[in-house]
């Protein structure tokens, strides 16, 4: 699993705490990699430091213990990247375990949904078995949320998108 936006607001409050107990819950396998994908050059030490307060704050005290939570930090690992452009995205690539399913979390603004997007089977890392989850509002209207769709469906079939509304959530 990549999370684009890892250091973000959503993955600090929500996402890292609900796989954290998904981890708890027996439901990460051992050689399942969580990969937070930001702007900022944290590496894998530094993202970990980010992904154990965020668990410290969000997750209350007695649904975790230090056991599991380093545990559940042995599978985080951390790319800096840059969505519109080239840097980072070989190194993404390199993080990438072959013969798995490869599901990709936008958990950032869709104005970059489609560089993602295009980013990812430009460089080879996603392919018809991957998957890709869209966490926003989706589009301002009918007509912006269609113009997403399009983008979206240009690099990756219907099945493969997951879509998280809020404004329907």
């Amino acid at each position: 699993l990549v999370i684009f936006g890892g250091t973000g607001d959503l993955a600090r409050r929500k996402i890292l705490r609900g796989l954290y107990r998904r981890f708890q819950a027996g439901q990460i396998t051992d050689k399942g990699r969580i990969i937070g994908a930001a702007r900022t050059d944290l590496g894998d030490e530094g993202f970990r430091d980010f992904v154990r307060l965020a668990i410290e704050e969000f997750v209350p005290g007695d649904r975790r213990d230090e056991d599991s939570l380093t545990g559940f930090l042995t599978h985080i690992y951390y790319v800096a990247i840059d969505a519109k452009g080239t840097t980072g995205w070989s190194a993404l690539k390199s993080r990438m375990r072959p013969d798995v399913v490869r599901a990709f979390y936008f958990s950032v603004g869709p104005a970059l949904f489609g560089d993602l997007a295009e980013r990812l089977h430009s460089h080879a890392i996603a392919d018809d078995q991957s998957r890709i989850v869209v966490e926003k509002p989706f589009g301002r209207d009918l007509e912006t949320a269609r113009a997403l769709n399009k983008v979206l469906a240009s690099h990756f079939a219907e099945g493969q998108i997951y879509r998280i509304d809020h404004y329907l959530g």
